[in-house]
């Protein structure tokens, strides 16, 4: 596995070097690669005046049909207090259609548009473009293998296994 550069000269002709033991910890490159990755798709998604929570229930949306408001923020991670917010704006835009949910009039349903589905469309073309600007240096079989050790990982920690602090 290659390291990462021992010595990095900044902007203004610093140099900044980081000691092995930090640039060997799978939990702080994980956490740089995610900021670097974060910082890359939120600026090539406000380019087209979106946001990761944006695509987030678009795409909810699309695979799974109309759901609740709470139904929203538990497939998409939202919280609630800032979902309303986000579908606030998606319905301005003409994304999103709010109505009551016929079987309990206190809850919302949210339901995509046609101008959803198509908006959803040009940012899944858009997040091609911005997962290969992120993973340029992986080949097709390397990116693979990274996904699927991200989602063993994402899956082992949602199970709730203690971790070696709590033994």
């Amino acid at each position: 596995m290659a390291s990462t550069e021992e010595t990095v000269e900044t902007g203004d002709g610093a140099v900044r070097e980081t000691p092995e033991r930090l640039r060997r910890l799978p939990s702080r490159l994980l956490s740089m690669a995610a900021a670097d990755a974060d910082r890359v798709v939120g600026a090539g998604l406000a380019a087209e005046d979106a946001r990761k929570w944006h695509y987030a229930v678009l795409a909810s949306l699309r695979e799974f049909g109309p759901a609740s408001q709470a139904d929203l923020s538990r497939r998409t991670g939202i919280y609630r207090s800032d979902m309303v917010g986000l579908l606030n704006e998606l319905a301005e835009r003409g994304f999103v259609e709010r109505a009551p949910d016929p079987a309990d009039r206190r809850r919302n349903v949210i339901t995509l548009t046609a101008q959803g589905r198509h908006r959803l469309e040009r940012l899944d073309e858009l997040q091609a473009d911005l997962q290969d600007q992120v993973l340029t240096p992986l080949s097709p079989a390397e990116r693979e293998l990274l996904v699927e050790l991200l989602l063993r990982l994402r899956e082992h920690h949602e199970r709730g296994v203690p971790d070696a602090w709590d033994a």
